[in-house]
């Protein structure tokens, strides 16, 4: 069974939701409450049988109430749970229809072995894509054989879905389509964490209603014309016909709304477009644009037929000295029960051409395809549709065509390809018959959910539109049921490069993970093969770029973009980040204290502070905190104390990001002291003050602990090793200081 909103959309007129919604609602305020509603009385095969008819006919809402009504009493059937799903799927409820498909794959997985392969779906559909890749696997493990696969139910119609009945040639496809969606998966996590340089705002109440917006065109950068069901006409037509609200209230008509002065991209209250007389009272009308000479219109007028069956043409008007002239069909070759739609003309080289979307039989690729005809100035004619070929389209739905002249690039809608959610924006050079590049636009102009008619504006800097059902859409039943128009605002393109050197040869290191953070946390990757890298940043960010290798420490690299307006050029930053072998040393200010206390002195903070940037920067570090004082006092409260100033080291760590399991804090009184407390037997303040210290021991994670350098002894961490080796002191209590100076035979002081 074809998806009732995919169908509507494909018309690129109205959604599904719009009169199941009013169906609903009059159902509803026919029976005010279910008591009162004699369908709610039916027994369980009755009810069953008027469910699944409100189910075929496309009126999902009202069959969600009844099925529901239905599992309440017999909770585990799966039939019933697998109902439920489609009737959530077919009204982009996401959340629901993926819990379904996954309850009936739990409960009778081989009469309905498409449940997991939708269950993935409506996963990705979420942004769920980890859940996605699972469930999708699950399918392909759980279908290696692809038999004959047939629904239960006793409902002919139903049965016969070819989402009931499953062919082996159908699972073969299938299983090719959940090995596209697992790769479309994999391509979202990593768009999302690479976004493109653009902000995506809703373009507000002023546009967008519950129902649904469609096919925005601007008029330069001043206003915006687009096509609702959400808004009543109340409108009088050219012809001096009168029409009411309810009359036209669920059929797609133009409307225009004005930016408000001196705000960005805010739009003032909408107005029925009547120019032209274009709005048919009894028809869906939308998707408009002009010629590149602005004196021809375009648009689609859609009839609604039985069975929701809709027909949609492409029409034209021209304006003549005494303003737009009546609207003639364009001769584009129309089939027999086949839609024209969502026309599109731009000037090509030296032509003019019109890009549609049809789902006619000759010529197709399947599904809908894109067209193009080129018109001929002489006579204002259209030549023969032509396909614009594999390259575009796919033997599914390419849809809402859109060329920018000015870059030579075609962008459509496809649900056919490689995808992050259901329908994404893809842009190919070249055309009208030939085509290279073809890609998908990356986040956030493409998500989860479905998106739809991507246009740019005509002058200036070329923000654009896209049509979307996302997650912030005004919504009527559910989060994700309608679509909203959205505006797109280019931010300037800012990119850092960078390379990864070695502190030591100066040359590139190769095998390196580089790590950039911002602010809040964060982190872009980026696996650097040959020592080289790139990210792309946005406005209003600090970051912060590492490198990570195996038995190496890191230095940093700090790039704001906080003072960069949208206004500003793209702009390229260069950085270097060098590497250095964790044998060498490492290295900080010491740690000072006040006589007598364990609280850190205002100096040693900014000290600190260079620590916790290199543990945050090199995480595979851990780190032993020494502290010292000096020898005034006994050695026992000398030992006590100097915990407690070593505590507080790890503590400052701690609470400033730093994880407690790569710290460890010792202290160890008055030993080990870096400076003589006396001098020629009189008291050396200086010396106490350097012996009032903490310093730091690099460690590794290996079972051994073995020490590879220690801050705060002389020599390098070969030496070091080396004298460990010769004078190995270390204890269970007390680790051996490498070189450390034995502390004086005497009384000892604080």
């Amino acid at each position: 069974m074809r998806k009732n909103w995919l169908i509507l959309i494909l018309a690129t007129i109205i959604v599904s939701i719009h009169y199941n919604s009013n169906a609903q609602s009059n159902n509803r305020e026919k029976y005010k409450s279910r008591a009162n509603d004699p369908y709610s009385k039916l027994s369980y095969g009755k009810k069953l049988r008027y469910a699944d008819d409100l189910y075929i006919t496309g009126s999902y809402f009202n069959a969600i109430d009844y099925y529901q009504q239905i599992k309440a009493i017999d909770e585990r059937n799966p039939y019933i749970t697998y109902q439920l799903a489609d009737c959530y799927r077919f009204t982009r409820d996401y959340v629901p229809a993926a819990h379904y498909y996954s309850e009936a794959a739990s409960y009778d997985i081989n009469d309905f072995p498409l449940s997991t392969y939708y269950a993935g779906l409506m996963l990705k559909q979420q942004g769920e894509y980890q859940q996605a890749i699972a469930s999708f696997n699950q399918f392909l493990t759980k279908n290696k054989k692809s038999s004959v696969k047939k629904d239960k139910s006793t409902n002919p119609l139903i049965a016969q879905d070819p989402d009931r009945t499953v062919e082996p040639k159908e699972m073969k496809e299938f299983k090719k389509r959940a090995q596209l969606e697992i790769d479309g998966c994999t391509m979202a996590i990593n768009s999302i964490k690479n976004p493109e340089a653009v902000t995506i705002i809703n373009a507000g109440p002023n546009v967008n209603t519950v129902r649904t917006e469609l096919s925005p065109y601007p008029f330069g950068d001043s206003s915006l014309l687009f096509s609702t069901s959400g808004r009543n006409l109340g409108y009088i037509s050219a012809g001096g016909a009168s029409y009411s609200a309810d009359e036209t209230h669920n059929l797609e008509k133009f409307f225009i709304s004005h930016k408000q002065a001196g705000y960005v991209d805010s739009f003032q209250w909408p107005l029925p477009f009547n120019d032209g007389g274009f709005n048919d009272a009894s028809k869906h009308t939308g998707n408009g644009c002009f010629s590149p000479g602005g004196d021809m219109f375009y648009f689609t007028k859609c009839d609604e037929g039985d069975t929701m069956k809709i027909i949609c043409k492409i029409y034209s008007s021209h304006f003549e000295a005494t303003g737009w002239g009546p609207a003639i069909l364009v001769p584009l070759g129309e089939e027999a029960g086949s839609s024209n739609t969502t026309p599109f003309v731009a000037r090509v080289g030296k032509k003019d051409v019109i890009f549609f979307s049809s789902n006619r039989k000759l010529q197709t690729r399947g599904g809908y395809d894109i067209w193009y005809s080129v018109i001929d100035p002489r006579n204002n004619s259209y030549r023969r549709p032509q396909n614009c070929g594999k390259q575009i389209n796919t033997t599914r739905d390419e849809i809402t065509p859109y060329y920018d002249p000015r870059q030579q690039k075609l962008y459509f809608a496809s649900d056919g390809r490689k995808s992050m959610g259901g329908f994404d924006i893809y842009v190919a050079d070249g055309g009208p018959s030939r085509y290279t590049n073809v890609h998908a636009l990356g986040y956030p102009i493409n998500t989860s959910a479905d998106e739809l008619y991507f246009i740019k504006d005509p002058v200036g800097k070329p923000d654009a539109y896209v049509v979307s059902n996302r997650i912030g859409s005004y919504a009527l039943k559910n989060p994700t049921c309608c679509n909203d128009i959205w505006r797109i605002q280019y931010e300037p393109k800012l990119v850092v490069i960078g390379k990864v050197l070695s502190k030591k040869t100066q040359e590139l290191e190769p095998q390196t993970v580089v790590k950039m953070v911002d602010q809040k946390g964060e982190m872009n990757t980026y696996n650097s093969e040959d020592g080289n890298f790139l990210f792309n940043m946005s406005r209003g960010h600090s970051y912060v770029i590492t490198g990570d290798k195996p038995g190496y420490t890191s230095s940093r690299a700090s790039v704001s973009t906080m003072e960069i307006k949208r206004s500003d050029p793209d702009d390229t930053v260069m950085v270097t980040i060098f590497l250095d072998s964790i044998r060498n040393s490492f290295s900080v200010s010491n740690i000072y204290y006040d006589y007598d206390k364990a609280t850190l002195r205002p100096e040693s903070v900014a000290s600190l502070d260079s620590v916790v940037n290199f543990l945050k920067d090199n995480p595979s570090i851990s780190v032993e905190i020494y502290s010292y004082t000096d020898a005034k006092g006994t050695p026992e409260y000398n030992l006590a104390l100097s915990q407690r100033r070593a505590q507080s080291v790890l503590d400052y760590l701690e609470k400033n990001g730093v994880d407690r399991g790569r710290l460890t804090a010792k202290g160890f009184g008055q030993k080990n002291a870096a400076a003589p407390n006396d001098m020629d037997g009189k008291d050396n303040p200086e010396g106490r003050q350097l012996n009032r210290r903490t310093e730091f021991r690099i460690i590794t994670d290996l079972p051994t602990r073995r020490v590879l350098y220690n801050s705060a002894m002389p020599g390098s961490m070969d030496q070091q090793e080396k004298n460990l080796r010769i004078e190995d002191e270390s204890t269970d209590d007390e680790p051996a200081q490498p070189g450390a100076k034995k502390p004086a035979n005497k009384d000892d002081d604080n």
